[in-house]
């Protein structure tokens, strides 16, 4: 496996492929990385991960100086599976002036959710990740589902722009509780991740009750959101959309079988998760 920290050497180590899979992270990688690489040696030819944390998409008051930092270990992680190339640039060489020209995702799906509690932080994903296309130049890129809205932001972003690369959805990996893997479960007390898997519970309860047939959107989703409170959550949203564009689905949508997701965050103690479940 080969380390590289520039452009120019990224684009020599790649020179005459024409196939290249690509997996984009920020390291303190985990399984849920891992996987996600696992999945891309599928689709056959180099497999490129990239180490980059990216100061675009973090608020003044979020953790972008505290975000752990772990290129050592995060390098020796992807070569156990098989990866073939890190690109691991510093911040000057991926943003050698102030980034001006920047990605502006349309509100309707990144100004929900996410979006309206992390304000730009799509536009920040989204002009990284174009970035990063174009450094890498990949077939295939491969994000995973636990990240849902930034795995919809980014494949809109590949059709709007005709981008010639196939998106590929990775599955959520889980601890043995049902804990979504998140790099930022390593900042949770251990009394916090005992508390933790209540994310994952609370929205496969959700799922239950939509299963026995209520359709009180509105009445489930409050009654998760009080549910978090009282184990002593800070919930921003508990909420059932639609997988194609996360939008609430309509009444008639709801008794058709529309294909929905329930997505939630949370913050326990000074964390925050995410989680969601495919219903």
């Amino acid at each position: 496996m080969r380390i590289v920290h520039t452009i120019a050497e990224l684009r020599q180590a790649l020179a005459g492929s024409t196939h290249t899979t690509f997996v984009p992270t920020m390291g303190n990688l985990h399984e849920g990385h891992l996987s996600l690489v696992r999945l891309a040696k599928e689709h056959g030819g180099p497999v490129v991960a990239s180490i980059f944390v990216n100061r675009l998409q973090f608020a003044p008051h979020e953790d972008f100086d505290t975000y752990p930092r772990t290129l050592e270990r995060d390098c020796e992680l992807l070569r156990s599976v098989g990866c073939n190339l890190v690109f691991a640039p510093s911040e000057a060489e991926l943003y050698p002036e102030p980034q001006v020209y920047t990605v502006q995702p349309p509100a309707a799906l990144a100004g929900i959710l996410e979006g309206e509690f992390r304000p730009g932080f799509f536009t920040g994903v989204c002009t990284v990740v174009l970035k990063l296309f174009h450094c890498v130049q990949p077939r295939v890129a491969v994000f995973g589902k636990k990240d849902y809205q930034q795995l919809l932001v980014v494949r809109r972003m590949v059709q709007q722009l005709a981008l010639p690369i196939e998106i590929v959805a990775g599955e959520t990996a889980r601890a043995d509780d049902g804990l979504a893997l998140s790099s930022r479960n390593g900042y949770l007390s251990e009394t916090e991740r005992a508390e933790a898997v209540q994310l994952s519970m609370t929205l496969k309860e959700v799922q239950l009750r939509l299963r026995r047939g209520e359709r009180d959107l509105a009445a489930v989703e409050s009654a998760a959101m009080d549910h978090l409170r009282q184990r002593g959550w800070q919930p921003d949203y508990v909420s059932v959309r639609r997988r194609t564009d996360l939008l609430p689905p309509t009444p008639e949508q709801l008794a058709g079988g529309e294909p929905l997701v329930v997505l939630a965050a949370a913050r326990l103690g000074r964390t925050r998760l995410i989680d969601n479940l495919e219903l």
